[in-house]
Order: C-alpha cells, then sequence, then structure tokens
C-alpha cells in the first residue's frame, strides 16, 4: 500500500490496540505500521517508523500523552497526532491540543468516523469530537477569545478561516487571490495577535470561537 495513510498505535492497552489494528487493518487506504504500549515507546517507533498519524491515548504509564506529543513535535518530519482516549475533562483536553495534537476523540467514537478522523487529520484538517469541543467553550474561554478576535481585520478572519479548513498559504492565496507573501503575512499578524504559537493552535481558535465550521 504505497500510497495508504501509516498509522502508529500507542496505548498501554494490548486489548486497544488489537481491536484499533483489526478494524484500521480492513481499511483500504489505511495501513497500521507499528504499535507502543507507552509514549516513551512511541516516541521511539514514530521516529523509526516515521508514520503519517500517531493514533495516542493521554493516560500512560511512565511518559504520557501529552509530553509525548511535545517530544514527537522536536522530530524533523512530525507525524500528526490524533488522540484517542477514554478522558473526557477539560483539563486533559486543553493541555493535548496546546502541546500540539491535530485531532481529540473519544474511544467509543463509531469506527468508521474514526477512520474518517484519520483521513481529515492526514488532510491537514482539526479534527474534534463534539463533545470535545462543547467541553471546550466554557463562557470564560468564549469571552476572552472574542476580545481577541475582535482586533482581526475581516481579511485576517477570511486567511483564519482558510487555516482551519487546512488550506496551504499557496491555496488560500489561490482563493483569496493574494500572493504567497502576503497570505504569510496575514498569518503571522494572526499568531500575534491572538499569542498563539502555530497553524493548528490557530486552526482550533477558530473552531471555538465560530470562525470555522
Amino acid at each position: 500500500m504505497a500510497d495508504a495513510i501509516k498509522v502508529l498505535l500507542v496505548d498501554d492497552h494490548q486489548v486497544v490496540r488489537r481491536g484499533l489494528r483489526t478494524f484500521l487493518e480492513v481499511q483500504d487506504d489505511i495501513e497500521v505500521v507499528g504499535e507502543a504500549s507507552d509514549g516513551a515507546e512511541g516516541v521511539a517507533r514514530a521516529e523509526e517508523l516515521k508514520p503519517d498519524i500517531v493514533l495516542m491515548d493521554v493516560k500512560m504509564p511512565g511518559m504520557d500523552g501529552i509530553d509525548a506529543l511535545r517530544k514527537l513535535s522536536e522530530l524533523a518530519n512530525p507525524a500528526r497526532v490524533l488522540i484517542v482516549t477514554s478522558f473526557t475533562e477539560r483539563r486533559t483536553v486543553v493541555p493535548a491540543l496546546r502541546a500540539g495534537a491535530a485531532g481529540y476523540v473519544y474511544k467509543d467514537v463509531d469506527p468508521d468516523a474514526l477512520a474518517g478522523a484519520i483521513r481529515s487529520v492526514h488532510a491537514g484538517h482539526v479534527v474534534l469530537q463534539s463533545e470535545v469541543a462543547s467541553a471546550l467553550l466554557s463562557q470564560e474561554e468564549v469571552n476572552s477569545g472574542q476580545g481577541r478576535g475582535v482586533s482581526l481585520t475581516e481579511r485576517e478572519r477570511e486567511v483564519l478561516g482558510l487555516i482551519a479548513d487546512g488550506r496551504s498559504n499557496r491555496e488560500i492565496a489561490r482563493a483569496l487571490v493574494l500572493s504567497e507573501k502576503t497570505v504569510k503575512t496575514h498569518v503571522s499578524n494572526i499568531l500575534m495577535k491572538l499569542d498563539l504559537a502555530d497553524r493548528t493552535q490557530a486552526a482550533l481558535w477558530a473552531v471555538r470561537h465560530g470562525i470555522a465550521d
């Protein structure tokens, strides 16, 4: 499967890994390239196998998913990480997203929806199960976010919406009939005004505050 999405499974429960592998191996466009039972092993296996996507739990013995996310982001060609967990509290969700997760779903997610989430994350999108998005939208966050969002120009809001849709700078430039240099300037201004570190955080911010679907 030369063009298949390469997936690494990181979970401390063997039965969970077995279940995920069994389902994913029947998908024509997804290939499970390896497994790991904790965060440290997951980082090592990711460096060795160079997967496209890492499916990872949050709570694991030793190095947990949050620390593993930070380590994975330091690799030369980091995989995109989709958190698959049973933990629903904001105190777990928010650190995972801030550490660089590209998506967050629960272990009881419908199998077909999980496959769809893998494909979506691989395509550059941010995936949040509806319950996760609801957990993030406390009134305090909405209020503070809206305050910062007011400083964005209309063009910056358009660019931000396209970032949340997973578009590259080149694709945004084509969509808005701008030069790539101008788009890069808009992206830099957006990150500065919203006090965000990267495009993934910007996409998440846009989803949380209604600028993107």
